[in-house]
């Protein structure tokens, strides 16, 4: 339907100022540390009687229930769960509509032994071959024991494809934990992207281990059998333990957390790529090598080469260890990972970089430190608008507590900070800018307290910013834009 002239007049106008409103938006000069004293509660985990750790009913019914994307471009899940007394069924029974399952997929499962813990039979299922935009229907289990469930596929790939992704890390298994978890299910965010440190089974002894991942399994089951955890490893997924007899390191997480590195042609299930609606989603790993041609390095050269901002215009990264951070807790840890990688993010027009491991909230101005040089004397970070946004998210609510002590001053790098416990969304608009939030979780309420709106560090540089509102706004007088 043509518009009148009046109209064409007035949206015109409107567009133009919402341009310029979000092209004036810069970065603020001085940060926040945020006054706020959170009133803690205790730091322990849930007890295992809880129903929060509940066992589905029925013999040998399908616990512990995930899926993840399963693919890279968001036409694929893969859906795990484990059957406790025997290994069960590997089938997934899926359609579009409820209680009507036209298709089905065979998975594969495996269990494993650590200490004299023995696993659950472990089931790892992939459905590929899935529609856009389409909710799907899956049960698993057999006769009266079967559960069922169901998710949404993303939208096909696309710049201007709009989504909401949460923000999680270090979780564990406490009621500050439940608190986040309960909290984020009330954002109507779509994924999650989970920056390490899931249960916090290391820190308990001998067959406990093995009984905390079962526990936190159950714990997320009510989020993450409904729609993708993307998941990102921490330190607390290496389980060390010399004084069981266990000398080399292992990784119960692996047996449990899939991911879908294949897909994105990586060496290792610990770092690898996937596109979902119009982002470009990169997952690395803090306690792998990184340093030149070892095969991190190596996949995320390629990788990065691979990126397609005229089809995924938002390129996030995520890893366990903040690359800047102002906390006291495991200050500078990711100084190596920065030497190695941040001149690329920077190239690559990387728009936020995503951490965990420090339980604080932190975010970043743009600000980079790749002319180090201590001879020359460029010792300090500086004000870089080519640089991400370093956002750090170790604040889930896990039994180790909040780091509450930052250094003082503020580093000018830091924009606001925070010990207390939460969550982040990030809501992508379309190509050119995204809304971020972070939400404090405070005494059971959720409070939201940091918010900015992002501009896309590819199509919102000023040449792609003309160039796309000159073609956008002649598309909205014709009719056309949808």
């Amino acid at each position: 339907m043509s518009l009148d002239a009046r109209t064409q007049g007035l949206l015109l106008q409107f567009l133009l100022s919402c341009f310029v409103f979000l092209s004036s938006i810069e970065e603020g000069s001085a940060g926040i540390t945020s006054s706020f004293i959170r009133s803690e509660w205790p730091s322990v985990d849930i007890p295992l009687e809880n129903e929060a750790f509940a066992v589905p009913k029925g013999y040998n019914a399908p616990q512990q229930v995930h899926i993840t994307q399963g693919d890279y471009e968001g036409k694929a899940v893969l859906i795990s769960w484990v059957t406790a007394d025997e290994p069960g069924s590997n089938k997934v029974q899926y359609g579009k509509s409820e209680n009507k399952y036209q298709y089905t997929a065979e998975g594969r499962m495996t269990n494993y032994t650590f200490y004299k813990y023995k696993s659950g039979y472990i089931h790892h299922c992939l459905i590929e071959g899935l529609e856009y935009s389409t909710k799907y229907y899956y049960r698993i289990g057999s006769g009266d024991s079967s559960r069922e469930f169901w998710f949404e596929t993303p939208p096909k790939v696309e710049p201007d494809a709009s989504y909401k992704f949460g923000i999680i890390g270090d979780l564990g298994q406490t009621y500050n934990s439940l608190s986040t978890l309960e909290h984020y299910m009330q954002s109507e965010a779509q994924t999650v992207l989970f920056v390490g440190d899931l249960s916090y089974a290391d820190r308990y002894q001998y067959n406990d281990v093995g009984l905390r991942w079962d526990t936190w399994g159950r714990f997320v089951e009510r989020s993450a059998a409904y729609q993708p955890w993307i998941w990102c490893a921490g330190n607390h997924e290496i389980d060390y333990f010399p004084y069981m007899g266990e000398v080399v390191p292992f990784r119960s997480y692996l047996y449990r957390y899939p991911t879908p590195y294949l897909a994105s042609k990586s060496s290792s299930p610990m770092w690898y790529a996937i596109r979902r609606a119009s982002a470009h989603i990169i997952v690395l790993s803090s306690y792998s090598p990184f340093v030149k041609y070892t095969p991190q390095w190596v996949w995320l050269k390629e990788e990065l080469e691979r990126v397609d901002r005229e089809k995924t215009p938002w390129l996030i990264v995520l890893m366990h260890a903040p690359i800047y951070s102002s906390n006291e807790a495991h200050y500078m840890e990711g100084e190596s990972i920065r030497a190695a990688f941040e001149s690329w993010f920077l190239h690559y027009k990387v728009d936020l970089v995503f951490a965990g491991h420090v339980h604080a909230y932190e975010r970043s101005y743009r600000f980079s430190n790749v002319n180090y040089n201590i001879t020359s004397g460029n010792r300090y970070p500086v004000a870089d608008k080519s640089a991400p946004v370093y956002i750090t998210v170790g604040d889930g609510g896990n039994q180790e507590g909040l780091a509450a002590r930052f250094i003082d001053p503020q580093p000018e790098y830091s924009a606001f900070r925070e010990a207390s416990y939460g969550h982040s969304t990030l809501e992508i608009q379309n190509r050119t800018h995204a809304f971020y939030h972070w939400n404090r979780n405070d005494d059971g309420k959720k409070v939201p307290t940091d918010s900015f709106v992002l501009r896309n560090q590819y199509w919102g540089s000023n040449g792609r910013r003309r160039k796309l509102k000159k073609h956008y706004l002649r598309s909205v007088v014709d009719g056309t834009a949808k």
